[in-house]
């Protein structure tokens, strides 16, 4: 058998060794914005682990774009450092390719961590004023302010900013973070944007914003490095964002040089109702490549390397991405080549265990032929 899913691929001059990624995910842990020994370690492990992509978390263009207060932040001086030296660690020691998610929460903002309840912050607990397309709150959460043009011509310009920052570190690739009912999403939906002006109403107006974002960004990058968005395909309520708006969005994003589509869904209002079963999302990524003729990422209970090699192998993604699964075990994609009888990268240092060395040590080990 050859893999799919451990065929390299290439995004304009990233080549990777294969279609795993690790998705970006959240860790509350930062100081100041600025990532620590946590991230270190976190990320330093996940590197070595085989995949041919580690997304690092969403990482936001401002202190009021945080979701809660130890949230990442690329728009100092000290986070770009501390972030540098996460990454050369990662490039020292790991095997895999380096993106980043760039973001803002948006009206999603100025919450506790989720370990502390999620809840919207109060005033004693450092709570700051969010913004948004409209003054439209999430669920119970303070209703957001309604972003000014000149205020998104500055969010525009952070974002160009943080695309700055991310290549002075060394990233190989980007992801705009365009989903989850964060701050471009919510532009995108009809459910969160009720403006009147060119920002709002049809889906040409509402695309309008997340488009001059994703331009901003694609030309402060080089041209040689991939850049690419997640994007929510559906809301999961009636009125909401839907599948054919995100392929027309796709097209849209295509047009200006993005590279790949990270097919996600909801996220932008507490009524979803989301049919939870393993790879309930790859439809829609898979329409998506299809119809807008654009490299894609699928993510969600995607958990077995069969299943992750099934959605490869039939066309229906072009990566898979790996979230809780990766944190369960790091080296899922050692595990998942040694299934499918393919070959993944080891970390010089973790040599021998390679399959071929195991059965020296263990001899009632049978390595895949």
């Amino acid at each position: 058998m050859t893999s799919k899913l451990f065929s390299p691929i290439s995004l304009r001059d990233l080549t990777l060794s294969n279609r795993i990624v690790v998705s970006p995910m959240c860790q509350y842990n930062s100081n100041e914005g600025s990532a620590n020994d946590w991230h270190l370690v976190h990320l330093g492990g996940l590197s070595m682990g085989a995949a041919g992509l580690v997304i690092f978390e969403m990482t936001n263009v401002s202190p009021e774009g945080r979701i809660s207060p130890r949230c990442a932040t690329l728009c100092t001086d000290e986070n770009e450092a501390a972030l540098k030296r996460v990454v050369d660690f990662c490039r020292t020691y790991g095997v895999a390719k380096l993106g980043i998610q760039i973001g803002h929460a948006g009206r999603k903002g100025s919450q506790q961590p989720p370990a502390l309840g999620g809840k919207a912050l109060k005033p004693e607990e450092g709570a700051w004023e969010t913004v948004g397309p409209s003054a439209i709150p999430f669920a119970d959460y303070p209703a957001p302010r309604e972003l000014t043009k000149a205020e998104m011509a500055d969010l525009v310009e952070a974002h160009r900013q943080a695309v700055a920052r991310a290549e002075r570190i060394g990233f190989d690739l980007i992801e705009m973070h365009g989903g989850h009912g964060y701050l471009v999403h919510q532009f995108l939906s009809p459910l969160a944007n009720q403006r009147t002006d060119e920002y709002g109403g049809s889906l040409e107006n509402r695309m309008r914003f997340p488009l001059e974002v994703f331009k901003a960004m694609r030309a402060e990058w080089p041209a040689n490095k991939p850049l690419g968005i997640r994007v929510s395909a559906t809301d999961w309520v009636e009125g909401g964002f839907n599948p054919d708006e995100a392929v027309e969005f796709a097209k849209a994003l295509k047009e200006l040089g993005c590279d790949f589509i990270d097919v996600t869904t909801g996220g932008l209002d507490h009524r979803q109702q989301i049919p939870l079963e393993a790879g309930y999302q790859v439809p829609f990524g898979e329409r998506i490549r299809k119809e807008a003729g654009i490299t894609t990422m699928s993510v969600g209970l995607i958990g077995s390397p069969e299943q992750a090699e099934e959605i490869i192998a039939s066309g229906k993604a072009d990566f898979v991405v790996i979230g809780r699964d990766a944190l369960y075990n790091p080296r899922w994609a050692w595990h998942a080549a040694e299934n499918l009888g393919a070959t993944a990268d080891y970390a010089p240092k973790y040599g021998m265990a390679k399959p071929a060395l195991r059965p020296q040590l263990y001899p009632n080990h049978r390595a895949p032929a």
